[in-house]
């Protein structure tokens, strides 16, 4: 006798699911990932540039536009919280590791671990912080517009979107990060060029990769409906 129990209810179309959790782990695992990465500073000419995050932080944005434009705001927002919440246990847990003895003949592994994920309370802090606004207000600004567009220019909404996203993430981010450690001059440095550097990818990749990822899965819920 085959019973259905009430955790696991039955849909008519398993798949509908699949995007929506497929998109939303590769957001998550993309911005963990810049995170992590943004350990590693690029610059040149004795002046920080941007962190090697701002090179993958971008295709953060690029899903949150893609679950805004299918599954709407209200999904993208709780996507974002779950990318935050995410985030949150990364830091604690890598942190926990931090504190954890480890064998002596491992001393030159655990310092490099430790050197990665001592973070600083203020650059964790405006991580936090930044990523939350900026997302929030990309995926926010993207809904506007296509209002204001009446759905149409796709490129628009995307491109449009992150650049207002950008504002509040970088500078927020900086702001918090390093206002009053660096010279007033290298901030401006770094927040012109992160910004640049998130736009520019933005619109090259980013949109071009939008529009590939929304039509397949336009086409595939017609295709569904049909």
């Amino acid at each position: 006798m085959n019973m259905q129990v009430p955790e696991n209810p039955v849909t008519k179309n398993r798949d509908d699911f699949t995007p929506l959790v497929i998109i939303s782990c590769i957001l998550v695992t993309c911005y963990l990932t810049a995170n992590i990465m943004a350990v590693k500073l690029i610059g040149g000419f004795g002046v920080v540039m941007i962190d090697a995050g701002t090179i993958t932080f971008p295709i953060s944005y690029l899903l949150g536009d893609v679950l805004t434009e299918i599954w709407g705001f209200k999904t993208a927002r709780k996507i974002i919280f779950l990318t935050f919440a995410c985030n949150v246990i990364l830091v604690i847990a890598t942190f926990v590791g931090v504190l954890l003895p480890s064998p002596d003949y491992t001393s030159g592994m655990a310092n490099s671990y430790d050197m990665v994920f001592s973070y600083v309370p203020r650059i964790v802090v405006a991580s936090l912080i930044a990523f939350l606004c900026g997302e929030l207000t990309n995926s926010y600004v993207m809904v506007k517009i296509k209002e204001w567009t009446k759905g149409r220019f796709l490129w628009i909404r995307t491109i449009g979107s992150s650049m207002v996203g950008y504002v509040f993430d970088t500078g927020i981010f900086l702001i918090i990060a390093f206002a009053g450690t660096i010279h007033l001059k290298d901030f401006f440095i770094m927040l012109g060029i992160q910004y640049a550097v998130k736009v520019v990818i933005e619109a090259v990749i980013g949109t071009p990769l939008a529009y590939l990822v929304i039509g397949k899965l336009k086409k595939r819920d017609a295709n569904s409906n049909g």
